[in-house]
């Protein structure tokens, strides 16, 4: 009796599930059927507006959209204003008149192997650029030495003098007890196309956790993001782990031609070939990719320069050149990363030589602008506030190979070169007397 009872039992479930209007269901391992391809429908085709509406029970649920990481909260303080009580954190602050200290760096080289493969770009490699190594190297000693980050902007201000004319005038800070303050800035973030071929990283990028990696090819051709292999990252990884090299915030200012667009993208015009709908669609949709890493960068404490459009020569005289340049920096740099008031000369070259003496008609027009603080290269962190004209000129010091063979007793204050140079892959190009002692 048992297998008609059971016979007897489906059937009534059977006529259950028809009573209550049951639709077929394909099967879960059924496949899909093959999509038509626009323009060659099957006219024998059932029509579509003929089909059941489809159950919505049928439809798998949609994958929840993947929230974006929310970055940590950044804070950037005024170094110009004592802590209430004069700490902080259980740190004394105190007032700070002497020198602030000023390094400057081109992107740093990643893989040497393909910088120093002897080529006709080794030799000026070697001049002007630090690898990754040195330059984690340097980081390690200002710390131990005990420098820490300001922010160039916090430095000198502009106010109005007794007479009622704009003056630049120079801060005090308050920093830790037993500090030296220091500026950090960089030179030509743009990745040149002659970079991406002798082992720099090709662009700056935002990684899954939402912080700036750089993104390149290794000497294999292998795609390479990483936190590791560019001066912005391996800096912000560093003030991660010592928070206390940049109590402020700060990290450095990013001096920015335009000729070759910025932090890798390619936003630039260019003036060489004809200029087209495809190559402005191209520009806008690299300016778009662009402005994250812009937002982040300044949320984390970087800020950006000019070092002019076209890297051009401010001391050739030639007034239409300076004053298109400029203007072509403000559309196409300038809209993506803001106002800035710092000025990198190219080639170091003042407009007007010893230019604290003179003023000329170059350093009129580029204050005329908006740029306050002018900064050029030389052997000590000199500044001088011009008295003829609102504005600040400055000096950086330049850790690179040219440096660190040349002028070790120089920059003992900071490292020593004997400890930071990476001669086993460097070319052999000598070093001065200044190693024997």
């Amino acid at each position: 009796m048992k297998k008609p009872i059971s016979l007897l039992l489906v059937l009534c479930m059977l006529l259950a599930l028809a009573a209550c209007g049951g639709q077929e269901r394909t099967a879960p391992d059924a496949p899909n059927p093959p999509a038509q391809t626009e323009g060659t429908a099957d006219s024998s085709a059932p029509d579509p507006a003929d089909a059941p509406e489809p159950d919505p029970a049928d439809s798998p649920a949609p994958a929840p959209e993947e929230e974006p990481p929310v970055p940590a909260e950044y804070l950037i303080l005024d170094p110009t204003v004592m802590p209430e009580g004069g700490q902080r954190d259980g740190v004394t602050y105190a007032a700070y008149d002497g020198v602030v200290e000023h390094l400057f760096f081109h992107p740093v080289i990643a893989y040497p192997e393909l910088a120093f493969d002897g080529d006709a770009q080794a030799n000026g490699l070697d001049d002007f650029m630090v690898t990754v190594n040195e330059f984690n190297k340097i980081l390690d000693s200002l710390y131990e030495k005990d420098y820490i980050l300001v922010d160039i902007g916090d430095v000198w201000s502009e106010t109005t003098g007794e007479d009622g004319t704009p003056k630049m005038v120079r801060n005090t800070l308050y920093i830790p007890e037993g500090k030296t303050p220091m500026v950090f800035s960089y030179d030509d973030t743009n990745y040149y196309p002659y970079m991406l071929e002798n082992g720099f990283a090709h662009k700056l990028v935002l990684g899954e956790d939402g912080k700036v990696w750089s993104w390149g090819l290794d000497p294999q051709g292998q795609e390479v993001t990483s936190r590791d292999l560019d001066a912005i990252p391996i800096l912000d990884k560093f003030v991660e782990e010592h928070p206390d090299f940049s109590p402020f915030g700060a990290k450095a200012c990013l001096s920015l031609t335009g000729y070759e667009g910025i932090l890798g993208y390619r936003t630039q015009t260019d003036g060489a070939v004809e200029w087209t709908e495809a190559l402005e669609a191209n520009r806008q949709r690299e300016r778009e990719a662009v402005k994250p890493i812009i937002e982040e960068l300044r949320r984390t404490g970087w800020t950006f320069g000019s070092h002019t459009w076209g890297h051009i020569r401010l001391g050739s005289g030639n007034m239409a050149k300076i004053q298109a340049d400029t203007q072509k920096w403000f559309d196409e740099v300038g809209s993506l990363v803001g106002e800035t008031d710092i000025l990198f000369y190219p080639h170091g070259e003042r407009p007007d030589g010893g230019d604290w003496k003179q003023t000329g008609e170059a350093f009129k027009y580029l204050q005329s602008q908006g740029f306050r603080v002018f900064c050029s290269v030389g052997v000590e962190s000199f500044s001088f506030i011009k008295k003829d004209i609102c504005a600040v000129i400055c000096d950086r010091l330049h850790p690179d190979g040219k440096t660190l063979r040349w002028s070790r007793n120089r920059y003992l204050r900071f490292y020593d070169a004997k400890d930071i140079m990476d001669l086993d892959i460097r070319p052999d190009l000598g070093l001065g007397e200044d190693w024997n002692s």
